[in-house]
């Protein structure tokens, strides 16, 4: 065998893995093995965290919003965390103290993983649910989450990120709106065999005794602390009620910057997990196939590609592949420069664009990573502003 051909085939095998094999994997194992998680009502005393930084636009709207959580009042404490605030988030959230239901820490500016590890620490009870200040919760979102801790062995639950559209989608909302879909129907699965691999910083619950306060604070803060509630022997669980809105991202160099970003934190946080990434069973099938393989996968993609085009005159079979990759990035590109169109927002051309666009994010992100950047402050909806460090 050729170099050539073995770099398409391993290209290959692995690129059809990640995409479809471990999906195929999680739906037959939910089919042979389930364990469903068993809930009940109640509504133990539970901790809103909200972690802020200079948030105030918004931040009338998410206390409002969490005041208005049908969750008895005396059993909900809402804990808002200013990480260093200059502006007036930390006057508006005074106004809403005086009731007894909010209450403002503030800290110095130190990044998001130092506020979340303060805030915890002063939580009163014994579930802490984190929220993100832009992300708008459904009334009943609370009370869902946390009938999965009725079952003994649930440790931590995720909610379930929704995307609002106030407008005409343009290409990139509509790509990633699939994606979502496409990443919440693995934790679905995920979540019906065991535990899924990590939560989503929009939306999660943890058990105050398994929070593992974070000392590395360039990493992602909600698989950070979502993983080790599964290492502790826990099971992690998606709760498909338990909703939050969040605005779908705007078109552009800062959010294209963010997912840099996000791909950096989050590379670094599971190799943060150090053996227990490797050693942990099925687990660790789920952290290196959902996540740690995603954002390498543009490596085998490349590899997939130029290898591909070597061999494109070997056989039919090898020109074909080519054909229909030359005509997928084609439409990537078409749907970059119609992307503000409603041409550009038609799925041939927004899911191609979009995949694209997360993977060249994925690319810089892992490269950073290799390059030895830290990114520590936390600007919310940021990108790579944020303090570097190697």
């Amino acid at each position: 065998m050729s170099l050539a051909l073995g770099v398409f085939v391993t290209s290959f095998l692995v690129t059809l893995y990640i995409f479809a094999g471990y999906p195929a994997l999680l739906y037959v194992t939910s089919r042979v093995r389930p364990r469903p998680v068993r809930r009940a009502g109640g509504s133990p005393p539970v901790t809103l965290v909200i972690p802020v930084h200079n948030e105030e636009a918004i931040i009338d709207a998410k206390v409002q919003n969490a005041l208005a959580l049908t969750y008895p009042e005396d059993r909900l404490e809402i804990l808002i965390v200013s990480d260093g605030s200059t502006d007036r988030t930390e006057a508006i959230v005074e106004r809403y103290t005086t009731s007894g239901r909010v209450r403002l820490l503030r800290l110095p500016r130190q990044g998001k993983a130092y506020a979340l590890n303060a805030a915890v620490s002063a939580a009163r009870h014994d579930l802490v649910v984190f929220s993100d200040a832009n992300s708008m919760l459904r009334p009943e979102s609370l009370q869902a989450l946390v009938e999965n801790f009725a079952d003994p062995e649930v440790g931590g639950v995720c909610g379930n990120k929704t995307l609002r559209r106030p407008g005409a989608a343009d290409t990139t909302e509509r790509g990633e709106g699939l994606y979502w879909r496409y990443d919440k129907w693995q934790k679905r699965l995920e979540s019906e065999i065991g535990s899924i691999f990590a939560a989503d910083g929009t939306l999660h619950a943890v058990r105050k005794a398994l929070y593992v306060p974070m000392t590395d604070p360039c990493q992602a803060d909600d698989i950070a602390i979502s993983t080790r509630v599964v290492l502790q022997g826990s099971r992690l669980v998606y709760e498909p009620r338990a909703v939050a809105v969040e605005d779908a991202p705007s078109e552009g160099r800062e959010e294209f910057r963010r997912k840099v970003r996000v791909t950096n934190h989050s590379v670094r946080a599971l190799l943060n997990l150090r053996g227990a990434l490797w050693s942990s069973g099925f687990y660790t099938v789920e952290l290196v196939s959902h996540k740690l393989l995603r954002h390498y996968s543009p490596y085998f993609l490349l590899a997939l590609f130029v290898s591909n085009l070597a061999l494109a005159g070997r056989g039919q079979a090898l020109r074909l592949v080519f054909v229909g990759q030359v005509a997928f990035y084609t439409l990537a590109a078409a749907g970059f420069l119609l992307r503000a169109t409603r041409v550009g927002r038609l799925q041939p051309f927004a899911v191609p664009y979009y995949f694209c666009l997360v993977n060249l994010a994925a690319l810089l992100g892992t490269w950073s990573v290799a390059r030895g950047v830290r990114l520590q402050a936390w600007t919310p909806r940021g990108g790579l502003r944020s303090k570097e460090s190697r």
